[in-house]
């Protein structure tokens, strides 16, 4: 068995049998909570390595307990849920969530989304601290400084720039940033990411007009510098 944990966040008996037979099967370990409150406190008990939560839970909603979570957990967040409408996976996304997954889901691509998650999550260096003219962004803290001042960004926005950022150099399309950040179902909603890229230039540029760091490639993309 590895050294993988995973909790589970769900009130469905049958759904959480289902995953622990499936995840214990592929090495992996598995502690579980029927309420929102209950994964709340074991997250915070047991630090699992990726958080398979739902967002129909009894006591609270599966939204609270990510904002819960998305203030001191920054590991993967993998959201179950029969709710499949635009606003739901939206706001989840928005609120942190690494990945959705609309039940019933397939088992095979389940386990592929964990182990892309888990190995996103791995690859982050623990030294990673970027700085480039008056911009710091520290991957681990998940913060943004400019001139040693704290920028308050959205998830979305900060899942946006950590992208860009790790890929410095690198002209990311449109569909791939689309991909990356709001998942497969939105590689072609380029308004989107026009409005998200305006913000953050707002956020961290000196002259948002003439971008010094997040450039645009015509028809094409976005590139950091």
């Amino acid at each position: 068995m590895n050294n993988i944990n995973i909790l589970i966040i769900d009130d469905e008996p049958q759904i959480r049998k289902l995953l622990q037979i499936n995840l214990e099967s592929n090495d992996y370990k598995v502690i579980q909570a029927s309420t929102g409150k209950d994964g709340i406190a074991l997250a915070a008990n047991h630090r699992p390595d990726l958080i398979l939560l739902d967002i129909g839970l009894p006591d609270i909603s599966g939204h609270q307990v990510l904002n819960n979570l998305r203030e001191w957990n920054n590991n993967p967040i993998i959201i179950l849920s029969v709710q499949d409408n635009e606003a739901d996976i939206i706001a989840a996304l928005d609120n942190g969530a690494t990945d959705y997954l609309t039940k019933p889901f397939r088992t095979g691509e389940l386990l592929a989304r964990i182990r892309a998650a888990i190995r996103k999550n791995q690859q982050v260096d623990n030294n990673s601290i970027i700085t480039t003219g008056w911009l710091t962004i520290d991957l681990i803290a998940r913060t943004v400084k400019i001139n040693d001042s704290i920028i308050k960004l959205t998830s979305t926005e900060y899942s946006l720039l950590s992208i860009l950022v790790k890929n410095e150099g690198k002209v990311l399309t449109h569909q791939y940033l689309l991909k990356e950040v709001w998942g497969e179902n939105f590689q072609y909603e380029t308004q989107y990411l026009r409005v998200f890229i305006g913000t953050l230039r707002k956020k961290i540029e000196k002259n948002p007009n003439n971008p010094s760091h997040i450039i645009t490639e015509s028809g094409i993309g976005y590139r950091f510098q």
